[in-house]
Order: structure tokens, then C-alpha cells, then sequence
């Protein structure tokens, strides 16, 4: 499908994106402005974010970035404050930035644990935080990222499955307490996908690949543009109907 081809969902709207340097985030953003609408892309990788700012406007769309660590709350409720200072609104929250890594339950260190939770948790909560009460004006919507690793347990990834069990919970929770209004809230769970996190994922040495077995999937990784293609469904309109929901795209990684 080209530029050309897409719908144009988000003309008049503007979604924040974290993430937006690189992988599904890149994509994401790149998949929105292109269906019209404005930008603001969010990493702590500037160099990323020029590029995908550069990608953007190559294909005539309208992004913002923005260099900013989302694990400290002050620096989030800031960054929406920009995106309402730069567009005026805010229609789309996309948390969509993580980290991963395998190791050993009993040799996680402190300094890497605080340092995925305060990513794949910290972030995404205070970004809604600050983020809802201008999509509740706007009757705008949450996409989280989530993981099949939210949905199972996997051995050498324990700190990470939390992570992602915590943002389907996250999920579900807000889409309850804000289930009489008009914002939604959902949340995307893919398995892998061929991205630079993927591609530079170690795992340790000593590990049993056994227990490996039941979650590395017996079809391809995923596109980025895979996923990309089913956030820009469920945050335009024509997932109107979609609330609270946790959508796999994995191909069948959790289905049995």
C-alpha cells in the first residue's frame, strides 16, 4: 500500500507518540501523519527522531520531535504540555516506546530493574496521566504497546513480562474508569517484531532453550508496518467500538 493509497483518518488531529525514534513507533508515526495527522514524536534518541522527522516530511506529512526521557513524571506532564502549546489539542496518546532484555531472575541487578519499570510502566501512566483530561475534551483515545509477554510467562524475562502484564492492566483499568465517557482506551499486544530491539535482543549463554521453546512462534516476525496498520485502525474512528480491548498480533503465538 502507498501514501496515496491510505485513508485519511486523522486529518485535523494530532497524536503523541512515544518511541518515535525507531521500530513500531517510527512506523506508527509515520503511518498517522501520513493518514493527516500532526505528530508529536517522543524519544530520548534524538538523533532517531530527526530521521523519523526527516521520513515524515519526505512524505509530506507534519511531525514534531521532541527529545524527552518519559520516566520522569515532570518531564511527561511537559511533554504534553508541549504538544497542547505546539497543535492546540490532543486526539491520540500512543505509548508506544520500551526496552526488553533476558536474563536470569536471581542476577537482575536493581539499577536495570528500576530502569525497565520506570520505562515500560512509569512513563506510560503519566503520560496518560497528563494526557486525559485534554482527550477527554477531544473525545480522543489511548493506544498502549503491550506483548504477548503480558499475556505468558516466559522463562530469562521475568522483569519484562511484568512490565507488559502491568500495561494490560493499566489498560483495562482505565478503560473501567472511564468507561461513561468518551475516551477510549486499548491496548496492542504483539509478538516478535523485526525491529532494532528485536534484532539486538541477547540472551545469556547458559540458558535452556527448552524453556524458550513456547514463545519464540512457528511463523515469521512481524513488520513494523504490521503493527503499525492495526494502531491507525483502532485510534481512528472506525475502531469506535473498540474499548478496553488487549489485541494480539501475534501470529497465533497465544492462541493455544
Amino acid at each position: 500500500m502507498t501514501t496515496s493509497d491510505l485513508p485519511s483518518r486523522f486529518e485535523g488531529r494530532v497524536a503523541l507518540l512515544t518511541g518515535a525514534a525507531s521500530g513500531i513507533g517510527r512506523s506508527v508515526a509515520l503511518r498517522l501523519a501520513a493518514e493527516g495527522a500532526a505528530v508529536l514524536g517522543v524519544d530520548i534518541n534524538a538523533e532517531g527522531l530527526d530521521e523519523t522527522a526527516q521520513e515524515v516530511a519526505a512524505a509530506g506529512g507534519t511531525m514534531t520531535a521532541r527529545q524527552a526521557d518519559i520516566t520522569s513524571r515532570d518531564e511527561c506532564r511537559a511533554t504534553v504540555a508541549a504538544c497542547i502549546d505546539t497543535f492546540g489539542r490532543l486526539d491520540v496518546l500512543g505509548n508506544i516506546a520500551g526496552m526488553a532484555r533476558a536474563e536470569h531472575m536471581v542476577d537482575v541487578e536493581e539499577a536495570p530493574y528500576r530502569q525497565m519499570m520506570a520505562v515500560n510502566v512509569d512513563g506510560p501512566f503519566f503520560l496518560a496521566q497528563a494526557a486525559i483530561p485534554h482527550l477527554l475534551e477531544s473525545s480522543g483515545n489511548i493506544v498502549n504497546i503491550a506483548s504477548n509477554a503480558g499475556l505468558m510467562g516466559q522463562a530469562y524475562t521475568v522483569v519484562y513480562c511484568m512490565t507488559k502484564g502491568a500495561i494490560i492492566q493499566l489498560t483495562r483499568a482505565l478503560a473501567m474508569e472511564y468507561i461513561k465517557t468518551p475516551l477510549r482506551v486499548n491496548a496492542i499486544a504483539p509478538g516478535g517484531v523485526d525491529t532494532s530491539l528485536a534484532r539486538g535482543f541477547q540472551i545469556p549463554a547458559d540458558v535452556d532453550f527448552d524453556l524458550m521453546g513456547r514463545y519464540t512462534g512457528l511463523r515469521k516476525m512481524a513488520r513494523p508496518d504490521d503493527v503499525a496498520g492495526l494502531f491507525a485502525f483502532v485510534a481512528s474512528d472506525e475502531g469506535g467500538n473498540i474499548h478496553g480491548a488487549i489485541l494480539s498480533t501475534d501470529s497465533g503465538l497465544t492462541t493455544g
